[in-house]
Parts: structure tokens; C-alpha cells; sequence
């Protein structure tokens, strides 16, 4: 079986148990994924299938929407919700105009530091590897591109936004980066992806949906071209 799977990941689980799923239940020897979701995101998830495997890279280079929330006033050690709160500032007196503002500056060229519970990969182990065992290492900043950025509704101390951005774009830092901006300090409460190139998540499948598939079924649900 070859071709792309699109599923709509839930929280909970990660994006290799999405993938172990696949491979043990329909009995497909060869399966990735085009980019990783954290355990508490949600979203498009592309799945390959057999020689698609060889297409990695070509998706992972594509541009990627989210939606998010950004809650202000809370800094944590992962610059998410889930991470431990080391600072804690009030958000009274920062207005809308000023949080718009702030957002709007980001849009275009930026430099942004990895995260150290990313993905990435130093001599071989991941940073959140090292992280996990209370290590930090210095990392260099990367050139990313936000394309399109903007607020869709305020309710301090919570901000919702879309993003649409390059390969290798951290929401999570760019909400901490937001936060420090204000003044308040501020990290990612909640991150849904809604697309990734062409691929969108209207078309995708659910992972409830997803389970009550035999191997047949599923053929109607896999995509053998890429636009």
C-alpha cells in the first residue's frame, strides 16, 4: 500500500503511536509521518505509506497553518502549558491594540531558537532527550518565515491567532517570544495544525474514524498523487 494518509490527531497520543497504529493494524510494513504533533496538539497529521516514505522531506519542506492559544502571564520550562511555571506576571493594562501590534511585528523573516524539548538533533540525540535528563546545550537561532499572522479574539489572559508558517517554526516560542514582547511573559495553551502545503484538514480522516477501518476500506481513504 502505497500513498499519504491524512488524519485528524487527537490529544493524547503522539504522532509514532498515530504511525504504530497504522503499521500493526492494517498491516503496512513501511509508515512515517511529515512532521511531528505534540502529545497535546491536535490536527493534520500526514501519514506515509510504503514508497511514499521517500517523500519526507518534500512535505516536511511545505508551509503549515495553525491555529493557537497564546495565555500571557504564565512563563513555563517547555513555553507550553504542560511545562513547569517559572514565572508568573499579571496582564492588567496590556490592551488589545498593543497585543495586535505585537503579533503583526512578527510577520516575515525571523530568527528563532530552537526549543530545548524539540526534536531537533545534536551528535545524534534529540534535544528533548538531553532536556529530559536536565541538560542544556547552546543552540544557534534559524531563519524561519512567518507568511501570515493575526489575532481572532482576545480574552486576557488568553489570545487566540493563526499562523501560517515556514518549516521549523516553534509556536511555542513564538508565543513565549510574544509574551516577553508584552512585558508579561506568556506560553502555548493549545495548537491545532489545519494544513500543510495543499493538504488541509477538512480531508482528513479522524483517529476514532481512522480504527474502524479494515485494511480495504482504507485504500479509499489513501492519496497515490501529490499536487
Amino acid at each position: 500500500m502505497n500513498g499519504l494518509l491524512l488524519v485528524d490527531k487527537p490529544k493524547g497520543p503522539t504522532s509514532h503511536d498515530i504511525v504504530d497504529f497504522v503499521r500493526r493494524h492494517f498491516n503496512v510494513r513501511k509508515v512515517g509521518h511529515s512532521g511531528t504533533l505534540d502529545p497535546n496538539a491536535t490536527g493534520l497529521l500526514i501519514l506515509l505509506l510504503g514508497n511514499f516514505t521517500k517523500l519526507s522531506s518534500r512535505l516536511t519542506d511545505m508551509k503549515k497553518d495553525y491555529e493557537a492559544t497564546l495565555l500571557l502571564g504564565i512563563t513555563t520550562d517547555t513555553q507550553d502549558i504542560q511545562g513547569r511555571i517559572v514565572k508568573q506576571n499579571p496582564v492588567d493594562g496590556i490592551g488589545p491594540d498593543e497585543i495586535k501590534n505585537v503579533f503583526s511585528s512578527f510577520k516575515g523573516k525571523l530568527s528563532q531558537l530552537p526549543p530545548m524539548v524539540s526534536a531537533k538533533r545534536i551528535r545524534g540525540r534529540r534535544f528533548y532527550e538531553l532536556s529530559r535528563k536536565g541538560k542544556t546545550i547552546e543552540r544557534k537561532p534559524i531563519e524561519i518565515k512567518i507568511f501570515e499572522i493575526w489575532v481572532d479574539r482576545i480574552r486576557l489572559p488568553e489570545v487566540d491567532f493563526f499562523v501560517s508558517c515556514s518549516k521549523g517554526t516553534y509556536v511555542r516560542t513564538l508565543c513565549e517570544d510574544i509574551g516577553n514582547i508584552l512585558g508579561c511573559g506568556g506560553c502555548l495553551n493549545d495548537l491545532r495544525r489545519l494544513m500543510i502545503g495543499n493538504f488541509k484538514i477538512e480531508d482528513a480522516i479522524s483517529f476514532d474514524g481512522l480504527r474502524k477501518l479494515d485494511r480495504e476500506k482504507l485504500r479509499e481513504y489513501v492519496i497515490t498523487s501529490i499536487p
